[in-house]
């Protein structure tokens, strides 16, 4: 094995890789192979897998855990992994609430975006020491609810980008109210999408204490032609939550219809969900 990596260290990367997994792939070690020099297992200290990203390799490393925990060095390395637990509970709480939303509308970044936003409005946090700034904080000002308001779960589907018609919100009654929509000249439908719907979400969020409370509105479904309609999205009473901050959303999806039945076209290329207010 050292006469192999010594070997490439005068070559490329290409040739590098090709030589690790040749010899990798002509070893008894177990391991998956993905295709040709696309590997899946270990190797030594190179672990080869499949991400969202293809085939990486990564080799293995680091500093012991119990020294992370008490050596002073790593002060500073403890007070980010405790903010950034935070940040990412901040997240998974967002997304629990609205998961009946985001189940046709969001991407595979979705979870690292919410968790850098997340950790963008603790930041915002002035009143607490480092290591110990909190979410919450940072929502508590309206510089903190601007950095979520416009937060789109489906990069591939920005709402800006599919829906061009203004709308009306009001926060106190929830009430959504988009007038005068013509699908074929005011949407970007996905191809092969006969019909679209819209909801509302208006959900009560306490991250501070980790509840939430989430209400969808009644959906309109209409058919994607020329014909001009009012979008009216109602919610019959607020979230009862005591306490937390409101977070208004609008959900786009499109559907197929074949023999009168209507499917969703789960690909989600073309649905949005974003957070539309934040108060």
């Amino acid at each position: 094995m050292i006469v192999v990596l010594w070997k490439v260290a005068d070559c490329g990367k290409a040739d590098y890789i090709f030589v690790v997994l040749f010899y990798f792939l002509n070893c008894s070690i177990m391991a998956r192979q993905g295709g040709l020099l696309k590997v899946v297992g270990k190797l030594d200290d190179l672990s080869f897998y499949k991400s969202a990203d293809g085939f990486l390799v990564r080799t293995k490393g680091g500093v012991s855990a119990d020294r992370i925990a008490n050596d002073p060095t790593f002060q500073r390395t403890r007070e980010n992994g405790a903010e950034f637990g935070m940040s990412a509970s901040a997240g998974k709480l967002l997304r629990t609430a609205l998961r009946n939303l985001m189940m046709t509308a969001s991407d595979n970044r979705v979870v690292s975006r919410l968790t850098q936003l997340m950790t963008d409005v603790k930041n915002l946090d002035a009143a607490n020491d480092r290591g110990e700034r909190h979410v919450h904080e940072g929502f508590d000002l309206p510089e903190g609810k601007a950095v979520l308001k416009g937060f789109n779960f489906n990069k591939r589907a920005i709402l800006s980008g599919i829906l061009f018609k203004t709308f009306a919100l009001n926060t106190t009654t929830g009430a959504l109210d988009i007038l005068g929509v013509v699908p074929r000249m005011d949407l970007v439908s996905a191809p092969g999408a006969t019909h679209v719907t819209f909801k509302a979400g208006w959900s009560k969020l306490d991250f501070q204490a980790g509840e939430f409370e989430t209400l969808i509105s009644n959906s309109v479904n209409i058919p994607i032609n020329n014909t001009s309609v009012d979008i009216n999205l109602t919610h019959a009473a607020p979230p009862a939550l005591a306490t937390g901050i409101h977070v208004f959303t609008l959900q786009i999806e499109f559907y197929q219809e074949v023999n009168g039945t209507q499917y969703s076209l789960k690909n989600g290329g073309y649905n949005a969900l974003a957070v539309i207010e934040v108060v």
